[in-house]
């Protein structure tokens, strides 16, 4: 059954993004509010169906930690929920993305009109500067910047080294940085049909400052609250870390 609701959702969802991609592709004739607005009724459609046809819910703690003021977010990366869940609970936002998403048909146009930081991952000296650059420009606009400082999807309880480009682009930018963590992956999978029904918890950590602080000092602070707050939201995928706290 629960293979059935995936397939009816990804049927539904590819329906949806053809009429939209091509009207925010035309869209570029107009200010990027304007694009905004039409990908927000988008993704209202794209999250109705994950709860209406998936039975996916979510809620989100550590609300009152966003800033007023447009900030870098180092977010983990679990599933293809979490591209579309963040920008609900963010003020206007743009993600650094590897480019070849934007090649994807009606869906890659979309992102591409919405300005989104488009890297070649192969080129790592000259993804930093676009990243640097553009994430420079896109927060000085008003928008905030998603990176997934793992670099990649990571399955529950495991993780990845976190790339500093997000840390980085905060001491250049004088940007906070907002962690956060989620368990998207719990109900979300990487195989095509693997999603099921259930609860996503997003948890929004306090912002760092990074003022007086190094990129590595950054980077450490937000991977060490991603990490603690994955152990805390997903104990049962972290039975090390229970047997150390029992001993």
């Amino acid at each position: 059954m629960a293979a059935l609701r995936a397939a009816l959702f990804l049927l539904l969802v590819s329906l949806l993004t053809i009429p939209f991609g091509v009207a925010v592709s035309l869209a570029v004739l107009f200010p990027m509010p304007t694009r905004y607005r039409i990908i927000a009724v988008w993704r209202c459609g794209f999250m109705a169906l994950c709860q209406f046809v998936l039975g996916i819910r979510y809620r989100v703690l550590g609300r009152e930690n966003i800033p007023d003021e447009p900030s870098v977010v180092l977010a983990k990366h679990q599933s293809a929920w979490e591209t579309v869940g963040l920008q609900e609970i963010f003020p206007p936002l743009v993600f650094v993305l590897k480019k070849e998403l934007l090649r994807v048909p009606f869906f890659g146009w979309g992102l591409a009109a919405m300005k989104m930081i488009s890297i070649d991952r192969a080129a790592a000296k000259d993804a930093l500067k676009q990243v640097f650059d553009q994430g420079r420009e896109r927060l000085s606009a008003g928008y905030w910047v998603v990176i997934f400082p793992e670099g990649t999807r990571v399955a529950p309880g495991q993780t990845c080294r976190y790339k500093p480009g997000g840390a980085h682009l905060a001491v250049r930018s004088g940007a906070r940085v907002v962690p956060v963590a989620h368990n998207a992956g719990e109900v979300w999978g990487k195989g095509l049909l693997d999603i099921s029904a259930g609860l996503i918890t997003v948890s929004i950590g306090p912002p760092i400052d990074p003022a007086g602080k190094t990129a590595v000092k950054i980077n450490a602070l937000a991977a060490a609250w991603i990490e603690a707050e994955m152990q805390r939201l997903s104990p049962h995928r972290y039975p090390d870390a229970a047997d150390a706290v029992v001993a």
